[in-house]
């Protein structure tokens, strides 16, 4: 990283006070306040030492995010590093540390949009029907396929969820999302089919104490299957159906929403069943569907078609 001398008089305090700002009012996980704080150390590093944080000002920034750019760091990692100093400043500002913010007026590098990968209800099917249910833990994958996709669920999400979250008669489920807020979603009944298939080979587990409530249970370890685990279980199905497409759980998730406004569900249905805190979030997957309907319109028709 580059850097360059800065003299400036200051306090380290308001570093540390940041860091029980993050832990104690946001209630952030440790390895998020870590990567905002690396963040900050890296501008830091850039002005002079912690002690110029305060006394840093709207070039100091601008210079930096240059200084980014010139060595190769690309526009997304940009973004994160400027979020980063401009809670960081926010905070400053709202502590009486410094009297401006002087990252209010910089604005974000442009980001090229992304469309995730997105799998066919064929291409699902086939990856369920691969699993080998021979295998002590191939019922329970087909659930775990079967809930990411019809659910819609975060890979934390079906890791986190519940026997007591779920109410299968009613044909719904209680997902706890991001920032535990709870959400009501709509089980399909051939999810809760794969599902009460799974539950024959769940009772014969003996689950280790204080994890027996948990759904998704690893044979091998007697408790919750974790979120690296379902990553590996995903990339291994994938592979053995010949899907070529780069596939994680959140795929899934993605094929769910994508599915669901082809079929004409409303924007703000979908936002819901994801537990998106804003549309625009949702929005994405307008994006998704205009791009296939431009490669449908492209490839059939008949004024985009080749003359003989």
């Amino acid at each position: 990283m580059p850097s360059r001398k800065k003299s400036n008089a200051g306090s380290r305090k308001p570093l540390a006070r940041y860091d029980i700002y993050l832990k104690l009012e946001k209630s952030l996980q440790p390895n998020t306040i870590e990567a905002y704080m690396s963040d900050i150390l890296k501008f830091a590093g850039f002005i002079g030492g912690e002690e110029a944080l305060t006394g840093a000002t709207l070039e100091d920034v601008r210079e930096f995010l240059a200084s980014l750019a010139d060595i190769g760091i690309n526009a997304r990692s940009q973004a994160r590093l400027l979020s980063s100093l401009k809670s960081f400043y926010r905070f400053l500002k709202l502590d009486g540390f410094v009297e401006e913010d002087i990252t209010e007026v910089v604005k974000s590098p442009k980001i090229a949009m992304r469309l995730p990968d997105v799998l066919s209800l064929q291409e699902i099917d086939d990856i369920i029907n691969s699993i080998d249910l021979s295998k002590a833990e191939g019922q329970r994958n087909r659930a775990v396929i079967e809930m990411l996709y019809s659910c819609g669920l975060r890979v934390s999400e079906l890791c986190g969820l519940k026997m007591s979250d779920l109410y299968l008669k009613e044909q719904f489920i209680r997902v706890t999302g991001k920032g535990d807020k709870q959400r009501l979603v709509p089980v399909s009944s051939r999810a809760i089919a794969e599902l009460e298939a799974y539950f024959e080979d769940r009772n014969r587990i003996e689950i280790k104490r204080g994890y027996e409530d948990y759904v998704f249970i690893s044979e091998r370890l007697k408790k919750p299957l974790s979120r690296i685990t379902v990553f590996h279980i995903i990339k291994e199905l994938s592979e053995n159906a010949g899907i070529k497409k780069s596939v994680s759980p959140h795929t899934f998730r993605h094929s769910f929403a994508t599915h669901l406004l082809e079929g004409g569900a409303n924007l703000r249905v979908i936002q819901a069943m994801l537990g998106h805190e804003s549309i625009s979030t949702t929005e994405i997957y307008t994006h998704i569907d205009r791009t296939r309907l431009r490669e449908e319109i492209i490839l059939h028709h008949p004024r985009n078609k080749n003359k003989k």
